[in-house]
């Protein structure tokens, strides 16, 4: 386990509300420490603040999200830009395909879904919402690392390649490639069976400003065959769309 005793008090109740955001669940004190790398004394004294504040609910010794955060939740789902600036190509992407598009956005070194539109087969692809995957694999992923900043994206693969610099070399070639077609396909990376295509928006104009968002479209490989033309194709005009609305709305 790694201590983050070093980081601010302010910092220290960050890394315990996105450690409980994160989980998905209630989460104990000891999974809580692994996690967040205090010591057991310093969770505590979060732990303790976070809940008068209503930030954090106990429930037999685990912990989770309490009221005060569902109120920041529904706060940013009616106010957030991004997502509202989506919506609409997201679901006229959705309609067109039959198949379930997402919005992602990066966050530290994770894959973070702030908005879903499922499709209305039984058998379907669902990147859940508020669900957080390593930024390592995967359409989504790729897209997200190609198309930030350098800057992000060095500090993003040092996070999740510390170990593993020929893994890291080999992913920053397929970026490349990446930039160059504009979007980022995969099959079966994080999901068995789960094709996907992502690609990037973009809140300023031009790439050079670098993109923190993408779309991303995503079917079952069977359904998929034959059809990745199609389904790249509008996913760009989808993310082209959002694109143009942000950097004009």
């Amino acid at each position: 386990m790694n201590s983050n005793e070093n980081v601010t008090g302010a910092e220290r109740v960050l890394l315990v509300l996105s450690a409980l955001a994160g989980h998905g669940k209630a989460i104990a004190v000891k999974d809580l420490l692994a996690v967040t790398g205090l010591a057991q004394s310093t969770l505590y004294r979060q732990i303790a603040l976070l809940k008068r504040w209503g930030f954090v609910a106990e429930n037999a010794g685990h912990y989770a999200p309490g009221p005060i955060s569902l109120q920041l939740a529904l706060g940013f789902d009616m106010n957030s830009l991004l997502v509202e600036a989506s919506r609409n190509a997201m679901h006229e992407l959705a309609r067109a395909s039959g198949e379930s598009v997402g919005l992602v956005v990066a966050v530290k070194a994770q894959v973070m879904c702030i908005e879903m539109v499922d499709s209305e087969h039984a058998l379907r692809c669902s990147f859940e919402k508020g669900r957080a995957v390593p930024l390592k694999a995967g359409a989504s992923a790729k897209s997200l690392l190609a198309f930030m900043s350098a800057r992000d994206r060095a500090e993003a693969l040092e996070r999740v390649f510390a170990t593993d610099p020929a893994g890291c070399a080999a992913l920053e070639a397929e970026l490349e490639t990446i930039r160059t077609q504009g979007y980022a396909v995969s099959d079966s990376e994080v999901d068995s069976g789960v094709w996907g295509v992502s690609a990037p928006i973009f809140r300023r104009h031009g790439r050079g400003a670098g993109s923190t968002a993408s779309i991303t479209l995503m079917a079952p490989s069977t359904r998929a065959t034959g059809r990745e033309t199609q389904f790249i194709d509008g996913t760009l005009r989808a993310a082209r769309t959002i694109s143009t609305h942000m950097q004009t709305g």
